[in-house]
């Protein structure tokens, strides 16, 4: 009897010990579906917030060392106890650098990301330029950089503001492989990607005069391919340059589109469906619900 007692008690504590392993909100049984979700389980707060539930570091990587894109800051999550994490490269736009779209660093990779926000080669390179530098980043991150150990390399997204934004859509169009593409008020002279097989979230302004939603972002979204999981946001009251500076709703739905291709983590679900309905801050909304197809 003293036996089987003392054989439930360690089961017992080992199943607290577990538990106890877990990020808040994670289940054994979710965390041995998914085992790249990381962080708590998310709320509508949590995705809102400045910072996420992970303290971030960074590390400078100078144009000198960097081959085929021009250096930049990787912002990464300090501990190393949750193993690796998914990883996005962001691309800043024509004439602009790197500090233009530094914010989506810090607050994308306490979420559970690593982050690489770059310069490019010179301020006017074109999107498929952006595309190639993009992907040389990510490569030099997944094999060459100081965290390359903290990063599933295969698990990364792209994302870029103006021509960056045109050169996620790029990229996504030569790495098929890449698990999410945002596009930030995107511009391209090509409007039909109907070779990308990456879910794209394509996020546009209601007041952009650089790249009005009519030539770029919507006929972006409009020619992807329909067997994608694929989303439009387009921001009310915004122009072509609210996507360098904090902006909670560009951060919501990105971290949210991340998490769900890029960490496959379908706790994030919530915010994409049923699609959101127009606000303060969302002119429109279109999406391929259901997710995952």
């Amino acid at each position: 009897m003293r036996r089987h007692l003392a054989a439930a008690a360690t089961a017992t504590a080992t199943a607290a010990s577990l538990t106890l392993l877990l990020a808040p909100g994670v289940r054994a049984a979710d965390a041995a579906a998914n085992p790249y979700e990381r962080g708590p389980a998310p709320t509508q707060a949590s995705v809102e917030a400045l910072r996420g539930p992970y303290a971030v570091s960074q590390t400078t990587v100078s144009s000198l060392s960097a081959t085929g894109f021009g250096g930049g800051t990787i912002y990464y999550p300090t501990s190393t106890a949750d193993g690796t994490f998914g990883a996005v490269v962001i691309s800043p736009g024509f004439t602009a650098y790197e500090s233009s779209i530094a914010w989506l660093g810090p607050r994308l990779a306490s979420q559970g990301f690593v982050v690489f926000t770059i310069d490019t080669l010179t301020t006017l390179d074109q999107p498929d330029s952006r595309g190639r530098q993009l992907l040389a980043a990510l490569d030099h991150l997944t094999q060459r950089s100081p965290v390359r150990s903290r990063v599933d390399a295969g698990r990364l997204g792209v994302m870029g503001h103006s021509m960056g934004g045109g050169g996620s859509l790029e990229a996504a169009k030569s790495r098929p492989s890449l698990k999410a593409a945002v596009p930030l008020t995107g511009w391209n002279t090509d409007k039909t990607w109907p070779e990308i097989k990456t879910p794209t979230l394509v996020i546009g302004a209601d007041g952009d005069t650089v790249a009005p939603v009519a030539t770029h972002s919507e006929p972006f979204y409009e020619n992807l391919p329909n067997s994608l999981d694929k989303a439009y946001l387009e921001l009310n009251g915004a122009t072509h340059f609210t996507p360098n500076t904090s902006n909670t709703t560009i951060a919501k739905y990105s971290i949210a589109w991340l998490k769900r291709f890029v960490d496959d983590d379908t706790r994030y679900e919530q915010f994409l469906c049923p699609l959101p309905r127009p606000s303060l801050t969302i002119e429109e909304y279109r999406g391929s619900c259901p997710l995952g197809s």
